[in-house]
This record gives C-alpha cells, structure tokens and sequence, in this order.
C-alpha cells in the first residue's frame, strides 16, 4: 500500500519506477551530425529566478494524524501497513470532544452500493481499514434499512485491538446503535439477543410502543432523541456523548449520512473510492434533500493499493 498524500521526505525523494526493458535489438546507426553554426553571442547573464509566490493554504482543521514510518528499503510504503500502523494512522484526534467519522465506498460513476449492498465495491484493504475504524471507535452508528441490507451482526472484540482500547479506558468491542423512526426491525437477530455489549437503539419519542417494548425485550437499550417519530441528528450523537461513546464511526446508509451532513455534525469522511463502475441508478454515498451551501472539506490522507483509493477528509 502506497501513501500518496500527505508527501514526506521518503515518499518526495523517492525514485518514480520507469517502465520495463523489452527486449534490445541492435542499436540503430547513427545518423550523420548536422554541422554547427556559428555559436551565439552569450547574453547578459540571468539573474536568480525569483521564487513564486505562495499558495494559501486553507483553514487549518485538526491535524491529521501522522501515517505510519516508513522502514529502510521496501518499506511500509509499497507493503501492506500492520493494524497497529493503520490504527495510528487512523486515530481520533486527542482533545476533540465527541468526533464523528463516517466510512464510505464510492465507485468511479459515484455508486455507493451495488444491488444494495457495499460488497462488491469493496476490496480486502478495504474490510482491513473497515475493521481498523471499527476497532478504534467507541460506538458504530448505523441506519435500520442498511441493518437490514448489510445483514449487521454485532461487534467482535479483536486482539490486535485489545491493548490499545484497554489504554483508552474503551470496552473489548465497539457498541452498535442503530437509528429508526419506526423500529421495523427484528429483534430476533443476534445484532439485538447476543452482543458483546448491548446494541442501542435511537429513536423519537413517537415510535410506537410496541415496537420499543420489543427492543427492550430483546435486550436493546433504547434512547429517545427526536420529538416525535424522527431522531434529530445532533440529539442522537448527543445522546451518544453523554454515555461517553465520543469516538463515533457511521457506516451509513446514505439516508442517514445525508442527515448527518445536512445537520453539520459529520467531522471526517473516509471515502473508499473504487476503481469500479456500475451504471445503473445505484444511490450516492449520502442522500436526503440537498443542504443549501456545500460543506467543505479539506484532504488529511491518500492511500493506494491495487487500484482503490483510501482517503480522509476533515471537515473545514
């Protein structure tokens, strides 16, 4: 895996490889050498080019946290990086509050999921980084259709993980909370009746009773943030907070990303782009009305192997 953004010192030094020798034939004759002209007159000598000017930079965001080292020769730059180096390079930033990160894929034409599903876009560095997010968050928040496409199991806890969320006072497993309006769910599924640690339902203070009476039999814990049927986002994530689940991951779907953006709560996207193309008329990445002014972004990091782009965006 190649780390093409941000450039260090390793990467800006290194040689750019040429293409492959075919086989040599003979060497061409030299063809005969054009008499010289009279040479001539030297000018003036040339002063020192003057530097050009810079280029300003944007609004600086949080910094982006620093990508792996690169060992001597082949390096972490051209191999494939350790979950310990792509945690570091993915960790949440220090002092932030709560932190929202959103983890997406995106073919080249802009599907963000084919026949209704994210699968096929994706590539096994993809599922290596998906796994890295989900070990360093605290809480996954997820929409009820894409819990019922995805068919969402609960959180493992993984021991390459351990240590790390032991040191950053984090459960064995991040905890699940999934977002509806109606909970048309089933809660016979072991995302509700076995998980490490017990899966959170968000909802409005409208949904109907029966429904949140058979979360809670299920073993959900369910947690109102929206007045009537609808959650509001920013009162989700608020919820989310107070319980101290501050690391929060979002897998979407693209309704509820969409939500996400148009209510200015998302703070970073992680946006596989995948060198794949669909047609069709396959959802964007986020969905939902439009916002009335495009939320910036500014780039933190670009990855690449076999052809799939990892980027990181923070919001500006």
């Amino acid at each position: 895996m190649r780390r093409l953004f941000p450039v260090t010192d390793m990467t800006a030094g290194a040689a750019v490889p040429t293409a492959s020798a075919g086989p040599t034939g003979p060497a061409a004759p030299a063809g005969p050498t054009a008499p010289a002209g009279p040479a001539a007159p030297a000018g003036p000598a040339a002063s020192a080019v003057p530097a050009a000017p810079a280029v300003p930079t944007a609004p600086a965001g949080p910094a982006a946290p620093a990508g792996p080292a690169h060992g001597a020769g082949a390096g972490a730059a051209d191999g494939d990086w350790s979950l310990d180096a792509l945690a570091d390079a993915y960790a949440y930033p220090e002092g932030a509050g709560s932190w929202l990160r959103a983890n997406m894929v995106s073919s080249l034409d802009g599907a963000g999921q084919h026949e209704g599903r994210s699968q096929p876009l994706s590539s096994e560095t993809d599922m290596r980084i998906f796994g890295t997010l989900r070990g360093l968050a605290d809480v996954i928040v997820v929409g009820a259709e894409t819990v019922r496409l995805e068919g969402y199991r609960p959180a493992r806890a993984r021991e390459a993980f351990a240590a790390r969320r032991a040191a950053a006072g984090q459960g064995p497993a991040p905890v699940i909370a999934v977002v509806s309006a109606s909970l048309d769910l089933d809660f016979s599924l072991p995302l509700f009746t076995e998980p490490l640690v017990p899966t959170l339902v968000l909802t409005g203070t409208g949904a109907p009773p029966e429904r949140v009476a058979a979360a809670r039999k299920a073993g959900a814990e369910v947690l109102f943030a929206g007045d009537g049927p609808r959650v509001d986002p920013a009162r989700a994530l608020a919820a989310l907070t107070e319980r101290g689940l501050r690391r929060q991951l979002t897998e979407g779907g693209p309704r509820l990303l969409g939500q996400f953006v148009a209510a200015e709560v998302l703070d970073e996207l992680c946006l596989t782009i995948s060198p794949t193309m669909t047609a069709g008329h396959a959802q964007r990445i986020a969905g939902g009305p439009p916002v009335a002014v495009p939320t910036r972004f500014q780039v933190a990091s670009v990855l690449e192997r076999d052809g799939f782009l990892f980027t990181r965006y923070l919001r500006i």
